[in-house]
């Protein structure tokens, strides 16, 4: 079998086994989240909401981005390995620390004294984590999704095992806390099991260096991007509520079940498949033209069904008292439309060794955002306002990134916007029938949803017959070699 050969098939197991363990850990997450979900308020995971960016912030402060200096590397040994591993655990640390005593301001900020011990015990997760860094960095290298599928479906569920009996002893916002720490914890200990690996007592300043000078247009690029995308739990947090929070935070993990798990799946193995082509610009152009278009093909329908499906979904599955996530979902899931999309043209930047654009876009893309937040606010906007502007940027965001990855590799602006248009124009006609069929067909719930699913799915089906012909046969010869 040629090289080309086994690196399709590779690529292909890669993404199913990235996408089937995103998939596994947000599915469990989510049916976690039902049972959290009749046993908890809103309050209590409008809470976690509030200090999720803090979360996120200080784990991308933790890698660096070294994580993805590593993955890019043709050849890696102990040295490389270790001065990584002492560097992200030390920042973990001090990170850890500082939180430590601020925690007090931050609860002042959000007037929410119960965020300060809350804080303290779930940002141990920043430390947990840090020592996974490495270990996660061989498997990927090694393209071993499975194992790390593997270790998520265990992690999560046994997490949510914990949760749930916290929370029928009445543990309220703490059931959450253990939910995290908990799963943390479990998927350390297992990769560690798995893959065996222990640091040496090592550090090179000059592997330090370099790695470095890679990876900190990531980390500045990563740290900004955390901010543009949880600084609405904090307007939130401050300006409404906490129970709107709650409302707002249930609706995006709802979406986040399709929306990241495929564009996180599509980043960890199209990075260090597309780095093998790097040095080929025809070939790197041909791999990503065919997963921009299969990927669009997938994804547009999917989260366009759950969003036409939502005003029945989320009221049976978590009760009638969460029916005011509905709309928020409806409008998160135009925001996350493109977040795949986007997540490729960000790679073919990170593989071709473009971390300034990177840098650059990132800051351009939050300085529109803050801008246009700035306003929403001044207006006094209710959230889904604030939603509103968040889909204008994603839209803006798409257009910057489908321009600037078009300089790099040989797919025209005009040709990617003309096929992700075909699909979209595709998706809006699906989402039109099955609204108005919800409306008008009057039986079971339960059964209306999935005949409204199967509806969808013929329709779009149809539709990609006529219009989107080369997404359909590619999509199909991606499942036969799966079968294969």
């Amino acid at each position: 079998m040629s090289n080309e050969n086994v690196s399709s098939r590779t690529s292909i197991f890669g993404l199913v086994w990235s996408f089937t363990e995103l998939l596994s850990k947000q599915g469990i997450s989510f049916l976690i989240q039902i049972f959290l979900a009749r046993l908890l308020l809103p309050e209590h995971f409008g809470l976690i909401g509030m200090i999720t960016i803090f979360i996120a912030f200080s784990t991308s402060l933790v890698q660096s981005g070294l994580d993805q200096a590593l993955i890019r590397e043709k050849e890696l040994g102990q040295r490389d390995y270790s001065t990584v591993f002492f560097f992200n655990l030390s920042v973990s640390i001090v990170i850890y620390v500082i939180i430590f005593f601020t925690s007090p301001f931050i609860a002042e900020f959000y007037n929410e004294p119960v965020i300060v011990e809350v804080l303290r015990v779930l940002m141990l997760v920043v430390i947990i984590n840090a020592v996974s860094v490495i270990q996660r960095v061989m498997l990927v290298r090694k393209i071993d999704f499975k194992t790390q599928t593997k270790i998520s479906i265990i992690a999560s569920f046994t997490s949510g095992v914990v949760a749930i009996v916290l929370a029928l002893c009445g543990s309220g916002v703490w059931s959450l806390v253990a939910q995290q720490v908990t799963m943390q914890f479990i998927t350390m200990t297992l990769l560690l099991v798995y893959n065996r690996w222990i640091p040496s007592w090592v550090f090179d300043v000059v592997l330090f260096k370099r790695y470095f000078n890679f990876g900190y247009k990531l980390l500045l690029s990563s740290l900004i991007n955390v901010v543009r995308q949880n600084i609405y739990q904090v307007i939130i947090g401050k300006l409404y509520p906490v129970a709107q929070l709650g409302y707002y935070t249930n609706a995006l993990k709802l979406r986040d079940v399709s929306s990241k798990s495929l564009s996180q799946a599509l980043q960890r193995v199209s990075y260090p498949l597309l780095s093998k082509s790097k040095d080929d610009n025809d070939k790197l152009s041909l791999n990503y033209i065919r997963l921009i278009r299969s990927t669009a093909f997938i994804h547009f329908p999917l989260i366009t069904i759950l969003a036409a499906i939502s005003p029945i979904l989320i009221p049976l599955l978590l009760g009638e008292q969460w029916e005011p996530s509905v709309q928020y979902f409806q409008l998160l899931c135009i925001v996350g439309l493109f977040y795949p999309i986007q997540s490729l043209n960000l790679n073919i930047l990170k593989v071709i060794g473009r971390t300034d654009i990177f840098l650059l876009l990132s800051i351009i893309k939050t300085v529109i955002l803050f801008l246009s937040l700035g306003m929403a606010i001044t207006l006094r906007t209710e959230i889904e306002g604030l939603i509103v502007v968040a889909i204008l940027n994603s839209c803006f965001a798409l257009l910057i990134h489908i321009s600037v990855t078009s300089k790099q590799i040989t797919y025209k602006i005009s040709d990617q916007l003309y096929h992700l248009i075909k699909l979209f124009i595709s998706v809006i006609v699906v989402f039109i029938v099955m609204n108005v069929l919800r409306i008008q067909i009057d039986i079971n719930e339960f059964m209306l949803m999935f005949l409204l699913m199967f509806i969808g799915s013929i329709v779009y089906i149809g539709i990609s017959l006529v219009i989107n012909r080369w997404e359909l046969k590619s999509t199909l010869r991606l499942i036969r070699d799966i079968r294969k």
